[in-house]
């Protein structure tokens, strides 16, 4: 049963969260909102998946390096790279840690997926991130932190953050015959009139 306003957005668990066992935890967050997984492999990115998967448009490495000067101005850090050159560094980072083990993807269908799913993944800096989210949860790293250690932030989860940004993203990891077309039993309570007791 679909309305005007199903989406499908992919959810990574990266190496970090599959490492740390918490693979089952956090899958039990999405299925207890009721989320719905139509697709999921565990796989190891090489570099061009990894590539593919973090390849930004230069909106979006002006976007990522803007963040990361704001991040730097607030705590007094000095400013030594453009815009463009922090997001190619935050960029290259990514890369390497989506490389470095198996991670787990999977597809989330539902009314409003992505937002929900980027609520219940919470702030990319753990440390922004609002208690009761997986990476408010399960990780005290912080961007400042990774920084410091010229890494990746281990934020456990990656979540599209946009339509466009799904569809792209799904292709990287998905066929769409991997992907199932299939009802959940409580789809008719969350989304259906029939449902509702009949008042007539």
């Amino acid at each position: 049963m679909k309305t005007g306003q199903h989406e499908r957005t992919l959810v990574l668990l990266k190496p970090d969260a599959v490492q740390r066992g918490l693979v089952g935890e956090i899958l039990t967050r999405f299925e207890r909102k009721g989320l719905k997984i139509t697709a999921m492999k565990m796989k190891q990115a090489d570099k061009q998946m990894a590539m593919e998967h973090y390849k930004w448009s230069e909106a979006e490495k002006i976007s990522s390096g803007d963040r990361t000067i704001a991040i730097r101005q607030e705590k007094g850090l000095s400013i030594d790279k453009t815009n463009i050159e922090y997001a190619e560094s935050t960029q290259s980072k990514l890369i390497g840690m989506l490389m470095a083990g198996p991670a787990i993807a999977f597809v989330v269908e539902a009314a409003h997926a992505i937002e929900h799913v980027r609520k219940i993944v919470g702030h990319g800096s753990p440390l922004k991130a609002d208690v009761g989210t997986i990476r408010a949860d399960f990780t005290i790293d912080s961007y400042i932190v990774a920084d410091e250690t010229d890494r990746a932030a281990r934020n456990l989860v990656h979540a599209s953050s946009s339509i466009d940004e799904a569809e792209r993203e799904l292709k990287v990891w998905f066929n769409e015959d991997e992907i199932s077309n299939y009802d959940l039993a409580i789809e008719k309570i969350l989304y259906s009139k029939d449902w509702d007791a009949n008042v007539d």
